[in-house]
Formats: C-alpha cells, sequence, structure tokens
C-alpha cells in the first residue's frame, strides 16, 4: 500500500513537501573560489567573538593565577 493510500484511508492531509533552505545568492568572493560574499563576513564574525572569548579566558585565567589562586592558599607565586 502507498503512503498516500494509507493517509487517505487513515483521513490523514497528505504529506507536507520538505522547504529547501533559500539559497545564497551574494555574489563570489573570486569566481573560481566556492566562497559567497556572506560565507566570507560569517566567517570574519565568528572569528572576532572566537578571538574576543579567547581573550577573555586567557585574563580569567591570568587572574586567577596571579590573585585568586594566592589568595586561597592553593599555591605560592615564585616571584614574592
Amino acid at each position: 500500500m502507498g503512503e498516500a493510500k494509507r493517509r487517505a484511508i487513515q483521513g490523514l492531509p497528505p504529506r507536507q513537501k520538505k522547504v529547501d533552505k533559500p539559497q545564497d545568492t551574494s555574489p563570489r568572493i573570486v569566481p573560481w573560489l566556492p566562497l559567497s560574499r556572506n560565507q566570507a563576513d560569517r566567517f570574519v564574525a565568528l572569528s572576532t567573538r572566537g578571538a574576543w572569548i579567547g581573550i577573555s579566558a586567557l585574563v580569567l585565567f591570568w587572574v586567577t593565577v596571579r590573585f585568586i589562586g594566592p589568595a586561597a592558599g592553593w599555591w605560592t607565586l615564585a616571584d614574592s
């Protein structure tokens, strides 16, 4: 029994067609390179956000090693 016939017998509506993602119609950076301008902009935004997250993590690590750890008695600094 086909899917359409089974759905009709059970009183179900016809199956909805899958909607494809909209195609990226932005111009390519270089004709021979399969990267569009939108993809390049998203990459720059993502890498910038990742860099700020990395900088923040490094600052948090430094504050922990330099101030929080010695104040809590977890370790002592070699230069003090």
